[in-house]
């Protein structure tokens, strides 16, 4: 898929931004984070929130739970990454920015519920540089973090074979969400 100009710009412009932060260290990132996409004219921008996702969980066995998305009665619900076909999700993304792709994953979500972690959190270099890396079990995504600040990090998902990377924050969550 051909990407216009401004895609490009603006792909270039966070990717950019991203490599200039510090590297963060795997056990930096044991916790419970709060999610929330960044505009880089990637197709997924605005799909997650639009899904209700919350955000990631790090064990401290440095395995995670990939995807948190906010369920009935705001209970967290793992999803499931194998479940998701990326590439589809991809060329679908205008229908996951609407009221009935909301709809729809409310019913879709129980049955995709994670009963176990999906990823596995490592250092990995990246753009020369290594930092923690979260590795899904049953996709082809790794997505690299990089620190903002004491409580923010920030994300690039990496789909083998996809030249275009999403971008996301996560904010350490009060132990208590």
């Amino acid at each position: 898929m051909k990407q216009s100009p401004l895609h490009v710009t603006l792909q270039t412009e966070v990717a950019s931004w991203f490599h200039s932060l510090d590297p963060v260290r795997p056990d930096d990132m044991i916790g419970l984070w709060k999610g929330v996409g960044l505009s880089s004219g990637h197709p997924l921008d605005g799909v997650l929130e639009n899904l209700r996702w919350f955000g990631k969980r790090f064990h401290p066995d440095l395995r995670a739970d990939a995807l948190l998305f906010e369920g009935e009665h705001n209970r967290l619900v793992p999803v499931d990454p194998r479940f998701v076909p990326i590439r589809l999700v991809n060329r679908l993304a205008a229908f996951g920015r609407s009221t009935p792709a909301r709809n729809l994953f409310s019913h879709v979500r129980p049955r995709v519920r994670a009963h176990a972690t999906t990823a596995t959190l490592r250092p990995l270099s990246n753009a020369g540089v290594t930092t923690a890396a979260m590795i899904y079990d049953r996709q082809p995504i790794t997505d690299y973090f990089r620190r903002v600040n004491e409580h923010e990090i920030a994300g690039m998902m990496v789909v083998e074979s996809d030249p275009r990377r999403y971008f996301f924050r996560l904010t350490k969550a009060e132990a208590g969400a």
